[in-house]
């Protein structure tokens, strides 16, 4: 539980490098950083409640993302980040190549769980949400923190393995 307040703590701070410039933050995605982690390292139960308050309760705190559509939808996106890699992560073989498959895979799913909700909540709203604004909004749009994502976590959740801090039993 400690590690999971940390890695909340985190998701809260990082934002904050970016300057709160929508646009950066977009394309750094710095709240998806301590989730992955957090699933990594703490499990997946954790994984994903850590991935869906984050961006609720930064909304409330600091108006940033919006509630929305986009704190809303980047809940079930962060959930199912934090919640797979931590699954994924008890669930298979302890190869570092598999920290790359977990991530890619947890990845995508989030991402598709995230155009499923925005389309939902378009759907709601009356607005509209093309698969253009999609792909812009999943890949286009965050090719910087993708790439990010995909060198730094593999990093430190090698690291984090080696010093014993993993915390993932499932």
């Amino acid at each position: 539980m400690t590690y999971a307040a940390l890695y909340l703590a985190l998701a809260m701070v990082l934002p904050f490098i970016t300057g709160q410039i929508p646009q950066i933050g977009q394309m750094l995605s710095p709240m998806h950083l301590p989730v992955l982690l957090c699933g990594f390292v703490c499990g997946g139960l954790w994984g994903m409640a850590v991935g869906f308050v984050a961006p609720l309760f930064r909304s409330v705190l600091f108006g940033m993302p919006a509630m929305f559509p986009g704190a809303v939808a980047m809940a079930f996106e962060l959930a199912v980040y934090g919640g797979l890699t931590g699954f994924l992560r008890g669930k298979l073989p302890k190869k570092i190549w598999m920290i790359y498959v977990i991530l890619i895979v947890s990845m995508l799913l989030g991402r598709a769980v995230w155009g499923l909700v925005r389309l939902a909540l378009s759907g709601l709203s009356g607005g509209g949400f093309t698969m253009a604004a999609f792909l812009t909004g999943a890949f286009t749009g965050a090719v910087p923190g993708i790439i990010l994502q995909l060198v730094l976590v593999p990093v430190l959740v090698m690291i984090f393995e080696a010093a014993g801090l993993s915390l993932n039993r499932e």
